[in-house]
């Protein structure tokens, strides 16, 4: 089976947060910027990926046309267990621009459509190609957008559990707005906490002990850089709390040096960020020799996310999925990505990811 093309698209799809906001610097961003990849084959089979987009859908797509398409056109299409020898002599080829940052995203898009078409010439569900599933449905947790007023957030997380989440995760830096969160659903439900890497050292020990008396079940990536791992094993250390990072990180080069360095209970491998299914599957292998658990970035809607609920079907240890707490204009998959009343999102059982892609509303929403 031959690559014959491989295309990006630029799909923008808007969202309603409610009172919250998504901002980056003075501007609020209304809409799902999703840089999916399509790559199709001599044999008609087509394979879906997607890279990393906020904020810079561009810049991914060119990425993508101009680095990747070319490495891969003409080229065929690898089994599963040469999967993984195909795409690192692509990031070979490709080391010169970096191994981090848009270059990772790029070739995350074509990782997840070769696993994608993998599965589908062996007409499975991609998890089939890899191991037993465990669960076919994954809680889920909503990941609420900044908000910063107490009172609003204490609404929000209400709302959140009337929808049927068993979890709930704040993106706020502040100590009265954990608590409010931690009033509003009770003792029982878990809380995370992320930051998005603003503080030093100091100040991130300093937070981690003002909000310990709301027990969160972690505090996500409250240091910067979020490369200093030596400071983060410190926050953990001295914080007194369980510390999760890595949706930053690429490659399971930096996943060892930051569980290496004690810097993580949780690592949070995001499969459109890391590399695709490979880099990830490589991240969860590590963690486990070092016994770090897993807790997955997924707040999108594209391929990675019904990537990541087909490996996250491989686990039994009770892990959630990362949903974006917000009302989707459309729905990109002909199949339910919705959390149900139960607060489950169901891992699709079709070939490949599990669904194709809705083509009219992509032709709705697209952009490039």
């Amino acid at each position: 089976m031959l690559i014959t093309n491989v295309r990006a698209h630029h799909i923008r799809i808007p969202y309603d947060a409610g009172v919250a906001s998504f901002r980056q610097g003075a501007s609020s961003i209304s809409a799902l910027e999703i840089v999916m990849v399509e790559v199709s084959t001599d044999a008609g089979l087509t394979g879906w990926g997607d890279a990393f987009a906020y904020v810079c859908p561009r810049t991914s797509t060119t990425a993508i046309e101009e680095m990747i398409a070319p490495q891969a056109q003409g080229q065929q299409v690898p089994d599963a267990a040469g999967i993984p020898a195909f795409m690192e002599q692509i990031q070979r080829n490709l080391h010169l621009f970096g191994r981090y940052g848009i270059t990772m995203f790029a070739i995350s898009a074509l990782d997840i459509a070769m696993w994608d078409l993998a599965a589908k010439a062996k007409g499975v569900p991609l998890h089939r190609l890899i191991g037993e599933a465990r669960r076919t449905r994954i809680p889920a947790y909503a990941s609420l957008l900044r908000i910063g007023k107490p009172e609003l957030i204490a609404r929000e997380c209400e709302t959140a559990l009337r929808q049927g989440y068993k979890a709930i995760k704040l993106h706020e830096t502040t100590t009265p707005a954990v608590f409010a969160a931690r009033q509003a659903i009770g003792p029982g439900i878990p809380l995370m906490v992320d930051l998005n890497c603003p503080l030093n050292g100091e100040d991130a020990i300093a937070f981690a002990h003002s909000c310990r008396d709301a027990a969160p079940m972690f505090l996500e990536e409250p240091v910067w850089p979020p490369e200093d791992f030596a400071t983060l094993a410190d926050v953990r250390t001295k914080g007194g709390l369980h510390v999760a990072a890595g949706e930053n990180a690429c490659t399971v080069h930096q996943f060892r040096q930051m569980m290496q360095a004690g810097a993580v209970s949780h690592a949070q491998p995001s499969v459109i960020k890391v590399g695709g299914i490979t880099e990830y599957l490589k991240v969860t292998a590590l963690a486990d020799e070092l016994g770090v658990r897993l807790a997955p970035h997924s707040p999108y809607f594209g391929p990675g996310f019904l990537a990541t609920l087909q490996l996250m079907s491989l686990r039994d240890d009770a892990s959630f999925v990362e949903v974006f707490s917000m009302k989707r204009a459309a729905c990109l998959w002909r199949g339910r990505i919705n959390v149900d009343a139960n607060g489950d999102v169901e891992v699709p059982q079709g070939p490949g990811i599990g669904y194709e892609p809705d083509t009219a509303v992509m032709e709705q929403y697209r952009v490039s």
